[in-house]
C-alpha cells in the first residue's frame, strides 16, 4: 500500500519540485503562460471532460452538494477559529475554504482513479472555483460585482460543456479531440507553475503558516468523513470526496490576497507550508480510499 501511495504522488510532487527548481535558479516569468493555461487551457480540460460525458443531475448533483459542504463548511469553521484566535477572518478563512483542488486535486485523481475520475474532479474544481472568484473575491472586497463572473473562461467553459453533455449533443470527434489535446497541457503546467510560484512565497508567520497548513486538511476530512455517513456515494466519488478534503490550500489564495491587501505575507505562509505539508496528509486520505 505504502509503495502504491509513493507511485500516485511522486509524479505530483516530482513535478512540482523541477517547478521549484527552475524557478530557483532561473526565475523564469511565468505570467503569460499561467494566464495562458488559466484563459485557454484550463477551459479546454474542463469543456472537454464535461462534454465527454452526458450530464445526469441524478448522479451529479449529490457530488456537487457534497463540494459545497466541504467548501462551506471548512469556511465555517475556519471564521470561528479565527474569531477564538483573534486571527482577521478575511486572511485565515479564504485558505480553509478553497484548497488546491486545481494544481493537486485535478492531477491527483488522473493519476490516483484513472481517466474516468477526471469529470466528477472537474465538477469539484468548478464548484470550489465558482465559489472562490465570487464569494471569495466578495469576502475580501465587498465592492466586487459578482454578475461578471461569467466571463471568467473557465466558468464559461463549464457551461458551455454542462449545456453540451446535458443536451446530448455529440462532438465531433476530431474536435473533442484537438480540445483534450489543448486541456492535457494544463495539469503538468499547474503543476510546474505550482513549484515556480512557491519560489516566490515567504514564510513570515511560521505559526499561523503551520497551524493553516495542519487545520485545513483536518477540517476537510472530517467533514468529508461526516458526509460518508451519512450519504451512499458510488466507491469512486467517495474517494474523491475524502481526497478533496485532505487537500492544501489554493495557490489562488496567496494571489487574491495580495490583490486585495490582504495581509498576503501570511496567507502565502499557511500556502507554501500547507502545501509541503500536503506529503503527509494526502497518503492519510489515500491509504483510506485505495482498495
Amino acid at each position: 500500500m505504502l509503495l502504491r501511495i509513493v507511485s500516485i504522488l511522486f509524479p505530483l510532487f516530482a513535478i512540482v519540485a523541477v517547478g521549484y527548481v527552475v524557478g530557483k535558479r532561473a526565475r523564469p516569468d511565468l505570467s503569460h503562460a499561467n494566464k495562458l493555461n488559466m484563459d485557454v487551457f484550463v477551459p479546454a480540460l474542463v469543456f472537454a471532460a464535461l462534454a465527454s460525458k452526458p450530464f445526469r443531475p441524478e448522479n451529479d448533483i449529490p457530488l456537487l452538494l457534497a463540494t459545497l459542504a466541504i467548501v462551506i463548511g471548512s469556511g465555517l469553521a475556519g471564521w470561528v477559529l479565527a474569531r477564538v484566535l483573534g486571527i482577521a477572518p478575511k486572511t485565515l478563512v479564504p485558505p480553509m475554504m478553497f484548497n488546491n483542488c486545481g494544481n493537486l486535486g485535478l492531477p491527483l485523481a488522473v493519476i490516483a482513479f484513472g481517466e474516468a475520475a477526471l469529470a466528477p474532479a472537474v465538477v469539484m474544481f468548478m464548484v470550489s472555483n465558482l465559489l472562490h472568484f465570487s464569494f471569495g473575491a466578495w469576502l475580501l472586497d465587498h465592492r466586487v460585482r459578482l454578475l461578471t463572473i461569467w466571463k471568467v473562461p473557465s466558468v464559461m467553459a463549464t457551461f458551455a460543456g454542462l449545456a453540451v453533455g446535458m443536451s446530448g449533443i455529440a462532438v465531433w470527434d476530431p474536435l473533442l479531440l484537438a480540445i483534450k489535446m489543448l486541456g492535457d497541457i494544463s495539469i503538468p503546467l499547474m503543476l510546474f507553475g505550482l513549484g515556480v510560484r512557491l519560489t516566490d512565497s515567504r514564510i513570515t508567520s511560521v505559526g499561523l503558516g503551520i497551524f493553516g497548513a495542519v487545520a485545513r486538511p483536518l477540517i476537510g476530512m472530517a467533514i468529508a468523513a461526516l458526509l460518508l455517513m451519512f450519504v451512499d456515494f458510488p466507491p469512486q466519488e467517495r474517494a474523491l470526496v475524502l481526497v478533496f478534503g485532505a487537500l492544501p490550500p489554493a495557490v489562488l489564495n496567496y494571489i487574491f490576497a495580495e490583490r486585495y491587501d490582504q495581509e498576503p505575507e501570511k496567507v502565502a505562509s499557511m500556502v507554501l507550508i500547507g502545501n509541503v505539508a500536503a506529503v503527509v496528509f494526502l497518503p492519510i486520505a489515500l491509504a483510506f480510499v485505495l482498495p
